[in-house]
């Protein structure tokens, strides 16, 4: 049986988070090697980022922060449930067990969500190609109904649901960060219907969680491919979206959201994502299988106006994973 075809999206998170990193993912869009990018607007260097995808017209997102920095909406101007005593973001396990323990009043959610699609259109002068989340918090419990909400007032339709099949087998991965990644599929599958009651959608299939870091290579990411087509019909056309971390590693004090970079950005493994995706036989290895790189605009099996998959189409394409 032939093999589907499928057409990908590459995605490059952490727009805006630093000119070096920033520098690397532009690199990577020019090679062909990215095809869309998700920027922080709180990031330290949003607005060279914001010139940037202006002048090499990168199609471009929001990546809603609500876990690393200082908060671009009315919580900078006082106490919130949303920061810590010096005003910075709660983090990325602190926000999730300030949400889990009921800790965070969901109508600041809102307030900082739409303070930060504000501020994009305000850097980018148009809306968002997408929005998804830093450190997938738009998935969290709570979070993803007042998420969904934000993006139906705000038009945009797209985002990312964060659900890899079959990552909880993925060996190669730490413990805690296969922990995670099963955390993320968890929230994300319950997230399934706000998202689709709002009118949201998103690719059939989602890469990047078992390829992040040193272990994205073209052994990692082909699997996760084979992974996604298994029991797909013959002639089935998948969107796929491949999640990437690619750039020049940060060096402090220049990055971050407000606080300086942290240690996932200073890594070695930013440089690694780089140069795997931006080897010219990287992605001619994935063309001799049928693998299409497009941008958000290309893809035609998830348009606004053909509504959202259901729980019943979902299960098609993704198989819950168990810690």
């Amino acid at each position: 049986m032939a093999r589907p075809r499928v057409r990908l999206v590459v995605t490059a998170d952490d727009f805006g988070y630093c000119p070096r990193r920033d520098e690397g993912i532009v690199e990577a869009f020019l090679a062909g090697a990215v095809t869309s990018v998700s920027l922080l607007v709180n990031g330290a260097a949003a607005e060279s980022a914001a010139e940037l995808a202006r002048r090499h017209q990168i199609p471009t997102g929001l990546h809603a922060n609500l876990s690393e920095g200082r908060p671009v909406g009315p919580a900078r101007h006082g106490a919130s449930s949303l920061l810590s005593p010096e005003g910075f973001f709660l983090g990325k396990m602190g926000f999730r067990e300030a949400v889990a323990a009921g800790c965070v009043a969901m109508p600041q959610v809102r307030e900082e969500l739409e303070a930060q699609l504000s501020r994009f259109r305000e850097l980018l002068g148009r809306d968002p190609t997408h929005v998804d989340g830093h450190q997938h918090v738009h998935v969290l419990p709570g979070v993803c109904q007042v998420f969904a909400e934000a993006l139906q007032a705000y038009r945009v339709r797209f985002t990312r649901l964060p659900l890899e099949r079959g990552v909880a087998g993925c060996s190669w991965l730490e413990t805690s960060a296969r922990a995670f990644a099963c955390t993320v599929e968890r929230d994300a599958r319950a997230a399934v219907g706000p998202f689709s009651r709002h009118g949201l959608w998103w690719t059939d299939a989602f890469l990047g969680l078992s390829t992040c870091g040193r272990h994205m290579s073209a052994h990692r990411v082909s699997g996760a491919l084979a992974r996604a087509l298994e029991g797909i019909p013959e002639g089935h056309v998948l969107t796929a979206e491949l999640m990437a971390h690619p750039g020049y590693p940060s060096v402090p004090p220049a990055g971050g959201c407000g606080e300086g970079p942290d240690a996932f950005s200073c890594s070695w493994e930013r440089l690694h994502e780089l140069r795997v995706l931006t080897a010219p036989t990287f992605w001619a290895h994935f063309a001799q299988e049928g693998v299409q790189l497009c941008a958000l605009d290309d893809l035609h099996s998830k348009r606004p106006d053909d509504g959202v998959p259901g729980e019943a189409t979902l299960e098609t394409f993704l198989e819950p994973s168990h810690l």
